[in-house]
């Protein structure tokens, strides 16, 4: 039997890779609502909850880098990824009225079995951004 692993308790960080700092700042603030805790030009941090999301310039991540005396190797990511964002179910009808006053489209809609309602929707690097009510998973 393998030995059982120690405890995750939860994920701290989402990263996304932009070919367009700027652009991709201005929907996630204007659209989202989000404020930045960080930035430099190849990073923006915003904190979404107890979780942040972390905006990375493309081709700026790929060297390691050296802050405050440590280390973080090289990374980097491409193609569409997919994320999503937790909303209280009161909200929906909020979210999809902000989506289409700033033009947003909602390209896809599942009803869950638990009981969650998803909208789907792109960011300006054609990410799938999801908003998600509670009901999606057992602890969700």
């Amino acid at each position: 039997m393998p030995e059982a692993a120690p405890v995750l308790n939860s994920v701290i960080e989402t990263v996304l890779y932009t070919s367009d700092m700027s652009r991709t700042r201005q929907f996630y603030e204007r659209v989202m609502g989000l404020r930045p805790m960080f930035e430099d030009g190849r990073v923006t941090a915003y904190a979404v909850g107890p979780t942040v999301l972390l905006l990375f310039q493309q081709g700026t991540t790929e060297t390691p880098a050296h802050p405050h005396g440590g280390t973080i190797p090289g990374h980097d990511g491409t193609g569409r990824l997919h994320f999503a964002f937790a909303i209280d179910t009161d909200n929906l009808p909020a979210w999809r009225e902000r989506l289409a006053r700033n033009e947003v489209a909602i390209e896809g809609e599942v009803s869950w079995p638990r009981g969650a309602q998803s909208l789907y929707f792109r960011d300006p690097d054609q990410h799938l951004v999801e908003l998600v009510t509670p009901g999606i998973w057992a602890n969700y």
